[in-house]
């Protein structure tokens, strides 16, 4: 103890306090789990501007398809290319975007500054 009567270190409530915030991140790490088995099954769709092309991302921005409307076929080789790379860049901001979102929902339950 010391001159003023309070014991040194953790108190009841700091021990408390340190039981609760291990419990949370326990808790946390099994939400994360989920949510990565979640975006991995997710299926994200981008599309060119005219919808010829689709590109079909996990929600963990893992390539799953590319699929082609048969009248992009008649485009130039160059201009299919443009579709195939505007379609996937739609598609992994989509889906970029949808993991921010989810892993915002999971941190902001933590009530941690800066997060």
């Amino acid at each position: 103890m010391n001159k003023d009567g309070k014991g040194f270190g953790f108190g009841i409530n700091k021990m408390k306090q340190f039981a609760a915030a291990l419990q949370k991140a326990q808790q946390m790490q099994e939400d994360a789990k989920k949510l990565q088995e979640e975006l991995e099954q997710m299926e994200i769709e981008g599309c060119s501007e005219d919808d010829l092309v689709k590109v079909v991302m996990s929600g963990n921005q893992e390539p799953l398809r590319v699929v082609i409307n048969p009248l992009a076929l008649e485009k130039s080789p160059e201009d299919l290319a443009s579709l195939i790379t505007a379609a996937m860049k739609d598609a992994y901001a989509k889906s970029k975007a949808n993991m921010e979102e989810r892993m915002e929902e999971l941190t902001s339950s933590l009530n941690i500054p800066g997060m």
